[in-house]
Formats: C-alpha cells, structure tokens, sequence
C-alpha cells in the first residue's frame, strides 16, 4: 500500500518562500510505484473546496500548474528518494491552505481529486499579510 508523506511549510510573510515535500513509499495495488506514477499537490482552504495546485509526469518531464500558481511555484521530483517537491515562491495570504500530496496513475493533465488514489495527510501553510 502506498503512503505519503508531507513535511515543511508552515508560517511565512507575504512575498516569502516555502517548500513542501512529500515522501512515497510502497506500492499501489497495481503494482505501481512512485517512480512510475504521476505526482500532485492540491490544497484545501477553510471553508473552501480542495483545489488543484500542480502535477509532474512519472519521468519529471512533464508539469502542469495552476493558473494562480503558474510562475511562482515550481513541482520536482527526486526518484532517488522518492520524493516529489513544491517550491513556493512570492507567497501570498491567498495561498494559504493545507496542501495535500497525491500519487495517480494518469497524466498531469487530469486536475480533479477523483483522478488520484493516494493522499497525504497534509501540511499547513500559512501566509502573513
């Protein structure tokens, strides 16, 4: 069974950096390990809907984000470690959220939960004005 992990974040000033990571171990009950699956972040606000954030292909080749994100944050992945990364740059109090991490099958084009099978238990982040 696979299991994600998610560890940083936390408090920052608007205009401040942060990075998430997300550990993977085991496998999904395909067979499929972190290394042949797609990664994700989504994040959920108070009150809010959980949300799309960015997605990397199986081979770190392929990326898609967020159109509130394009350009600030950046999604990587180590298969070394098997880790996959957020990098959160120019943060603002609208990014803040618990972000989730998300192991899937299908290509980083499918933006919906539903598209994912594996979660993490989330990480706060929170952004200062």
């Amino acid at each position: 069974q696979v299991q994600l992990v998610e560890t940083g974040g936390g408090l920052v000033q608007a205009g401040g950096s942060l990075r998430l990571s997300c550990a993977a171990s085991g496998r999904t009950f395909q067979g499929r390990t972190f290394s042949m699956s797609t990664m994700a972040w989504f994040r959920q606000a108070e009150g809010k809907e959980r949300e799309f954030v960015a997605a990397i292909s199986s081979s770190g080749g392929g990326t898609n984000y967020a159109d509130s994100v394009q350009g600030r944050f950046t999604i990587s992945r180590d298969h070394a470690k098997n880790t996959a990364y957020l990098q959160m740059n120019s943060l603002k109090p609208e990014d803040a959220a618990v972000y989730h991490c998300a192991l899937g099958p299908f290509t980083v084009n499918n933006v919906l939960r539903s598209h994912y099978s594996y979660w993490g238990p989330g990480r706060q982040v929170t952004v200062s004005s």
